[in-house]
């Protein structure tokens, strides 16, 4: 494959982290967007697929974004033709929204000693969908506004269950929210530190979200977090991406007000999407593989395809 054939496919990442990274710059964190938004009427959901499947990793936080932007308030998208398979047509002037698929091909290469050897070569596909909004036609059950979900109790006692049914070790005590590696635990200040319920689930989110970095869970190499800004930037997106996934499964809103860290966080993410166009699509992967692993724990739980 030439040079020239490929560049395409490195812009597909340049041109989605330049918008990230413009977000922040300033001061607005894409995947927060959908919650601080009158028209989810409190609930939040991730986006779906025409048959319901929800979507997941980095075009999680695409279709949030185009959601938020341009107005939506329904959660369903399409492609052109799958639209126009339910009877449905896209009106005329309305543009769609990207999402992306990864893929790889295989490319036979010489070995240096004469013979060859096959290699994998991930790359992005795109394709366009629209929302069901921009769409006519279709039967009405695309367009009957989703309810509102479990009252607050609910919702909170449903997430009490999901984190125990993880196992992990959650100690209270202290004015601070952690994961330790070395102790395999996770430290979360007392309950009636937090502004409400919903908070703390928040915070915990979080945490829990680094507890799937061990090895003989999902696998995230965290030695170098202490010693290395760049990894703990990577790791903290990480676990920022995969506690808004989590929140959005469990109806509950993420800790929408900025962490006193997170003014470091977020100057250290800016440093690491330009200088790395692939790190917010290795972390929406990472952080889809923690959630679905959280889910995977739950009995009776479908967990959430990985698949984008």
């Amino acid at each position: 494959m030439s040079r020239k054939e490929e560049k395409p496919r490195v812009d597909i990442y340049a041109r989605i982290t330049d918008r990230i990274v413009a977000d922040l710059e300033k001061g607005v964190r894409p995947w927060m967007r959908p919650w601080s938004v009158a028209n989810t009427a409190g609930r939040i959901t991730r986006p779906l697929r025409h048959n319901g499947e929800p979507y997941s990793g980095m075009n999680v936080i695409l279709l949030w974004s185009e959601a938020v932007a341009r107005g939506f308030a329904s959660p369903v998208w399409m492609t052109f033709k799958q639209a126009g398979e339910l009877g449905g047509h896209v009106r005329k002037g309305e543009t769609g929204s990207l999402v992306v698929y990864a893929s790889r091909f295989t490319k036979t290469e010489s070995d240096g000693r004469g013979g060859e050897v096959e290699r994998d070569i991930p790359f992005l596909k795109t394709y366009t969908v629209f929302n069901t909004e921009q769409i006519d036609g279709l039967p009405d059950r695309f367009h009957v506004r989703p309810q509102v979900v479990a009252d607050p109790v609910e919702r909170i006692e449903h997430a009490d269950r999901f984190f125990a049914n993880t196992g992990a070790v959650i100690r209270h005590g202290g004015s601070a929210a952690f994961y330790s590696p070395s102790s395999d635990h996770i430290q979360m200040p007392p309950f009636e530190s937090f502004r409400d319920a919903a908070s703390y689930v928040a915070v915990l989110s979080h945490e829990i979200v680094h507890w799937t970095a061990d090895s003989l869970r999902v696998g995230r190499d965290l030695s170098r977090y202490a010693k290395d800004r760049t990894e703990r930037a990577r790791e903290e997106c990480v676990a920022e991406l995969g506690s808004c996934f989590l929140c959005a499964d469990l109806g509950i809103a993420p800790e929408l007000e900025p962490r006193s860290d997170h003014a470091s966080y977020l100057a250290s993410w800016l440093i690491l999407l330009k200088s790395d166009k692939r790190a917010i699509f290795s972390a929406a992967a990472h952080a889809q593989r923690a959630v679905t692993y959280l889910h995977g724990l739950q009995p009776h739980a479908a967990t959430i395809a990985e698949a984008a």
